[in-house]
């Protein structure tokens, strides 16, 4: 079974950061920082729990001024990029040991620096290049819409990869773990130049988050998402991966401009015939087994996204589908596929 996430933060990493923050606050209590943060209550919390949890112990630590407490997790950030390489950022495909620094440090600026903009903006494109800083950056777009917009455009230019990153995934209007932003899922446009700026960019991971970004806008605006696809097709095979896998909810939904602008055509040919289900009660930990023929009885081939969905039961009792796919590849003219498909319903941690 694989390690809760919730324990990256552990009675090791405080040590090794309790210490790093007595670097720059020479009358830090380390000891007293680590029992303040493992309370009693501390295996009980969740992963976001923890974080604020270790937030507000932090805060207790810092100076009561936020300037002051935003210069000295500055000069913590500085200590630990000159001081220990092994915890910096490793490349534009990950983060270094400090991304649990970061996302300390990123709640610290959400919980504490929202009526100090200008503060607050610097710490975060300092810290984002420790570990990304997209939730804090929404409370601030909500606040200073204008004046956060512009600034995600700058730094959609910026020299570091991830400060790039969050110029896309601080504006992501349906950013998981975070909170909406109701005017962007409306009208994204503020977002556009952004994406625009960054699809051919270098780095893969600020690819992978316009990508990202394309999908959320395609919940609530799949027409401003077709009309990007339709401009941005073939400059290059990255930008076409952008495009497909930001399309990715569009077509699992059929719709059906999207459908045609990849090539994915009329299946009046096609039909599903013998369909079986070889393991009809599963238990949680087991796979589900079912299999089924996929006939084109067109006399041309047939190039098809293949999918299949599961409807999961809510605590409230009703069903939500979630879209599995199988497969995308041409089909013969007058051609019979047997297709077998397992299902597992092992649960992850």
């Amino acid at each position: 079974m694989a390690e809760p996430f919730k324990n990256m933060f552990n009675e090791q990493f405080f040590d090794r950061f309790s210490i790093d923050l007595k670097r720059v606050i020479n009358d830090c209590d380390a000891p007293g920082f680590v029992s303040q943060v493992m309370d009693d209550e501390w295996e009980a919390r969740e992963f976001k729990q923890r974080i604020a949890h270790i937030t507000i112990t932090l805060k207790k630590f810092l100076p009561a001024d936020y300037k002051e407490a935003i210069a000295k997790i500055l000069e913590l950030l500085d200590y630990v990029e000159n001081s220990h390489p092994d915890y910096s950022v490793i490349d534009d495909t990950k983060y270094g040991l400090t991304l649990e620094y970061g996302m300390i440090l990123d709640n610290y600026v959400e919980q504490y620096g929202l009526d100090d903009y200008e503060t607050s903006v610097k710490a975060i494109e300092k810290i984002t290049q420790f570990s990304s800083c997209e939730f804090a950056t929404h409370p601030f777009i909500i606040k200073y819409p204008e004046e956060m917009m512009a600034q995600m455009l700058v730094w959609s230019n910026h020299e570091h990869w991830g400060v790039r990153r969050l110029a896309s995934e601080g504006c992501r209007p349906r950013l998981p773990w975070a909170m909406a932003l109701p005017n962007l899922k409306k009208d994204p446009a503020p977002i556009i130049p952004i994406l625009e700026n960054l699809k051919s960019d270098p780095a893969r991971f600020v690819r992978l988050s316009v990508a990202n970004n394309l999908n959320d806008i395609a919940k609530d605006n799949p027409q401003i998402v077709f009309e990007l696809a339709k401009k941005w097709r073939g400059e290059s095979k990255e930008v076409d991966w952008i495009i497909r896998h930001g399309c990715r909810t569009l077509l699992k939904q059929g719709n059906p401009k999207v459908m045609e602008l990849f090539g994915l055509g009329d299946v009046k040919n096609i039909s599903i015939e013998d369909f079986q289900i070889s393991t009809p009660k599963v238990k949680v930990g087991d796979s589900l087994d079912f299999s089924f023929k996929l006939l084109n009885k067109s006399d041309k081939k047939a190039n098809i996204r293949l999918e299949y969905g599961i409807y999961y039961q809510k605590a409230n009792g009703t069903l939500t589908k979630k879209v599995h796919k199988i497969s995308e590849k041409e089909y013969a003219a007058n051609s019979t596929t047997q297709i077998t498909r397992r299902h597992s319903f092992k649960i992850n941690f």
